[in-house]
């Protein structure tokens, strides 16, 4: 990429509406960017490569080639790989935005769309930017989920374990499960592993270090077919969370290394997780059915829903229950509380759960046709169904 010094930030505009072209150009124009225009697929790709903007406002419709094409093209060229992309198109459907996502865009919005909302995307991936042209170009491959909560010992980390291990044994989908919690890991302890540094040694380094053969080399592959990237569960480690573009760096290469990546981002709010988020193509919210985790539920929905989550990027809520019948919400009461339908419920299984940590293997392996394996079945096949569009 060239060298942008301290000019104007480059926008590349796509689209064969020309009223769309003039009100969105003169618009960006005023908040101080350069604008180039394109009115097809083709003459988006000659001027991507002559102009090399720093971004691309692409539409998805266009006669001669759509906006998928497009996006795959330039990121088959060495020189228009990095240029981040922003597809901006009236098309809603969850496939449309799939497709878009496994074309390699950066990001996904769709019309109308309020115009500070508009600048305010595209200076954050302008943002990231930044960093991407300080390391090599990137093209991933797979399909990273977010999963969080508003508080801890919701059960995270064993539902992505879990579900990891259902994508890819009923699935065929290759799989990596990763902890992004240093300090606060729990895989490794139930699984009977000793406290392992692999996150440690990836934060500890310096950004540039971190690319995909680092990383593959601190995955641990399992027995169940995935592969792992724990973290430590020492207190002290919990100080690498400030190692913002460390953590930025680690959340971009990883989608290349496998189909999926499930991201466990736990409750703990990284500093800049906005750009963690915006690595991930869709975010998991758990909750429990207990009216104070369900009104924190309802604020992190409001956080998540300014960088996207819920309007342009894909969010769905799980429910994890832990608690007795008798001092629960039902899934109608968490539901209009939350004003959001929740995608799946994963059944309470105490004893289960505690045999499963004494022998140091999966839950669902505990009773492999039970309820609660069924549960993550199905909630498995959700998401592989929004991989495989």
């Amino acid at each position: 990429m060239k060298d942008r010094g301290s000019m104007a930030a480059k926008v590349l505009i796509v689209d064969d509406d020309i009223e769309t072209l003039r009100l969105v150009g003169l618009m960006l124009q005023r908040q101080g960017f350069q604008i180039v225009a394109a009115n097809n697929g083709k003459q988006a790709i000659a001027l991507a490569k002559s102009e090399l903007p720093e971004l691309i406002l692409l539409d998805v419709m266009m006669p001669d080639m759509d906006g998928y094409e497009v996006t795959r093209q330039l990121r088959k060229d060495p020189n228009t790989a990095g240029i981040a992309i922003l597809m901006f198109t009236a098309k809603s459907q969850v496939a449309d935005k799939v497709a878009g996502y496994d074309a390699g865009v950066d990001d996904y919005l769709t019309k109308p769309i309020h115009p500070a909302e508009l600048v305010a995307r595209i200076k954050a991936l302008l943002n990231r930017g930044k960093l991407r042209g300080a390391t090599e170009a990137v093209s991933p491959k797979g399909y990273m989920v977010g999963c969080i909560a508003s508080k801890g010992g919701i059960g995270i980390s064993t539902t992505i374990f879990n579900l990891g291990i259902v994508l890819h044994q009923r699935h065929k989908l290759d799989v990596i499960v990763a902890e992004l919690r240093p300090g606060q890991g729990s895989m490794a302890l139930d699984l009977g592993f000793a406290s392992p540094d692999s996150l440690n040694k990836l934060l500890q380094s310096q950004p540039a270090e971190i690319n995909s053969s680092a990383i593959e080399s601190q995955l641990l592959r399992t027995s169940y077919g995935i592969r792992l990237l724990m973290a430590s569960s020492h207190i002290q480690d919990a100080a690498l969370l400030i190692q913002t573009e460390q953590i930025q760096q680690l959340t971009r290469h990883l989608p290349a290394l496998a189909q999926v990546v499930l991201l466990d981002i736990g409750a703990s709010f990284i500093p800049n997780i906005e750009q963690v988020l915006s690595n991930c193509h869709e975010l998991i919210v758990a909750t429990e059915p207990y009216p104070s985790s369900i009104q924190r539920t309802r604020l992190l929905l409001d956080n998540v829903a300014e960088v996207g989550f819920g309007k342009s990027k894909l969010l769905h809520l799980i429910a994890i229950n832990r608690l007795r019948a008798d001092i629960q919400l039902s899934i109608t009461q968490m539901q209009e509380m939350l004003g959001r339908p929740i995608a799946q419920v994963i059944s309470p299984v105490p004893e289960l759960a505690f045999q499963a940590v004494q022998r140091g293997i999966p839950l669902i392996q505990i009773q492999p046709d039970g309820l609660v394996a069924q549960q993550f079945n199905q909630l498995a096949t959700q998401i592989a169904e929004r991989i495989k569009e």
